[in-house]
């Protein structure tokens, strides 16, 4: 239907006012910290705490000083409160003897499949394999009885025919009892077949660029397998046409055909890095290897927001320790703020410490893109089912992940109806008013243990030291929800016409949007401008548009008063 009018009439438009906007930010926790298995360095998105488990594992040493379960904790506390996707950055130093360099059959995942010739396929860090090894048993496999490893195995190979089939198994099992995870059939060497066992499985992988903090993408053929690529085919015959006019393989090609056989991936020994202590030994290196750089690269990597989209991130277990430690926990506050659209929530001491050592680290830092939570929490391992301890940045992932599913982001994740850890076993202090009230003074959120209600977040400051409303967690995540949606809208009208049509096309969204966070009580009151008023001539002539948006977010009720006054009898009660 024509929109304007070309000969007398009359024309009946509609306009929808009605507009309610879906929840205006999802959550998306991002983690970065120590896994048994998965891809190092490389930040990957799982969906639900399986997904988790299949991806990096659970955990091999809880109840010990070995954290590695923080990570595992997070991502399955994170999911049960109801988070939707969780962006995680295995943390592990490469550069050591702890992942050797790769040569035939060793531990980062060769397998030369063929004595001379053949092809060489590697691991993309898919198991326990990449961490370590042990002995190799009888059939090949790492520390027989160990599930997480996985093998290789050749089958049906025809010289004839040029092709054979790759089964990956796992590392556990055995020859009357083969587990396999994948199965590759009928491949082949030539690469102008459809066959081709680099087209097939894939040659192509991730790395982290250190020179560059990128991720480069390496080679030609997206990998389609979970646990490995193809890195090279060492034979110099590898050209078509390796059938003679008879349809007989030429004797090279058939010496490049890999023979039936089975064996690992991993190294004859190795050093265990399945779990990382963070106690005081992750500050130049320690027995698994880890060292802060570690942690400053995959920090830095994840300050791209173009690329990595989440709005709460943790680390957990890493606290200012150690001198070295003072660069990653910086790192990390500089890309929240940098990136305008997270938190980060950071652990301030370790196990063991005071509420005055608390707030002295707390009194250290100063941004409204931080929040801290002290003490330390026992909970249950639910992969072990043992008692362990973890920082408060374990949980409250989780917590942030109920609070928006259940309200939204803009209402604060503490008190009884949003801020319940019902997983937690005890804290490690049962905080007095005093110590409550230190610590909060002190810029840190006490968690709380009450008869009546069990244990609970009980505050809900940011670490920004000036008053103001960005000195509380809730005002924060407004902004960020805010300043998400509407530079997503913002965005569609990069390079657009820079007339009153465009701005109003800005203004036509922007307003039911705030209207609908002003009806959710995020907001008392707001004002949208972008006209003539702040896109003058000088304003359009620099391809500039502005927009202006004044905001009162609501303020949450911390302190309640009631005031209880007994009246003699017959006494006139106030009007």
């Amino acid at each position: 239907m024509a929109e304007t009018l070309i000969s007398p009439g009359v024309l009946a438009r509609e306009n929808d006012n009605s507009f309610v906007s879906d929840r205006p930010i999802r959550n998306t926790a991002a983690i970065i910290g120590p896994t048994v298995k998965g891809p190092v360095e490389i930040p990957t998105l799982v969906t639900s705490y399986s997904d988790y488990e299949n991806r990096f594992g659970t955990t091999l040493t809880s109840g010990s000083l070995e954290y590695s379960y923080f990570t595992s904790i997070t991502a399955f506390n994170y999911f049960s409160n109801g988070g939707e996707t969780l962006l995680v950055s295995r943390v592990a130093n490469t550069a050591t003897d702890y992942l050797p360099a790769s040569s035939s059959a060793d531990i980062f995942g060769s397998g030369a499949l063929n004595a001379t010739n053949g092809i060489t396929f590697k691991t993309l860090g898919d198991g326990v394999i990449y961490n370590n090894a042990g002995t190799l048993d009888a059939e090949g496999a790492i520390d027989s009885g160990t599930s997480d490893n996985f093998r290789w195995e050749i089958a049906n190979s025809s010289v004839a025919q040029g092709t054979f089939d790759l089964f990956i198994r796992r590392g556990n099992d055995n020859t009357d009892n083969k587990i396999v995870l994948e199965s590759w059939t009928n491949l082949s060497l030539d690469p102008l077949a459809s066959n081709f066992v680099s087209k097939v499985i894939g040659d192509m992988y991730e790395n982290y660029n250190q020179s560059n903090n990128q991720i480069d993408v390496i080679g030609n053929y997206k990998t389609n397998s979970r646990y490995v690529y193809v890195e090279s085919i060492t034979s110099t015959f590898l050209t078509p046409n390796y059938f003679d006019n008879n349809g007989t393989a030429k004797a090279a090609y058939a010496d490049s055909i890999p023979v039936n056989a089975s064996g690992s991936f991993g190294a004859a020994t190795g050093d265990l890095i399945d779990g990382v202590k963070f106690y005081d030994t992750i500050i130049d290196t320690n027995t698994q290897g880890l060292v802060a750089a570690d942690y400053t690269d995959m920090i830095s990597l994840m300050a791209n927001q173009d690329e990595y989209k989440y709005n709460v991130l943790t680390i957990p277990g890493l606290f200012n320790s150690g001198t070295n430690l003072a660069t990653p926990i910086a790192n990390a506050i500089n890309n929240t703020q940098q990136r305008g659209d997270s938190i980060f929530v950071m652990d301030l001491v370790d196990y063991g410490s005071t509420v005055t050592q608390t707030t002295v680290q707390a009194a250290a830092r100063n941004t409204s893109y931080a929040a801290s939570y002290w003490p330390w929490l026992q909970v249950i391992d639910p992969n072990s089912g043992q008692l362990v301890w973890v920082p408060a940045s374990v949980m409250l992932p989780g917590v942030y992940a109920f609070n928006d599913s259940v309200s939204e982001p803009w209402f604060a994740p503490a008190g009884i109806n949003r801020g319940g850890l019902d997983q937690v076993v005890r804290p490690e202090v049962k905080l007095t008013q005093a110590q409550r009230d230190s610590l909060y003074s002190g810029k840190v959120n006490p968690i709380a243990s009450f008869p009546a209600t069990g244990v609970v977040v009980y505050g809900q400051k940011t670490l920004q030291t000036k008053a103001s409303a960005l000195d509380r967690v809730n005002v924060r995540r407004l902004l960020i929800a805010l300043k998400n949606y509407i530079s997503d809208v913002a965005q569609t009208l990069v390079f657009e016409q820079n007339t009153i049509a465009t701005r109003n096309a800005f203004i036509s969204q922007v307003n039911p949007y705030l209207e609908t966070v002003q009806q959710r009580q995020g907001l008392y009151a707001f004002k949208v401008i972008m006209d003539e008023s702040n896109n003058s001539a000088d304003v359009i002539d620099r391809n500039e548009m502005i927009g202006q948006i004044y905001i009162q977010p609501t303020k949450t009720a911390e302190f309640i008063y009631l005031d209880f006054n007994i009246l003699p009898t017959g006494a006139t009660f106030p009007a």
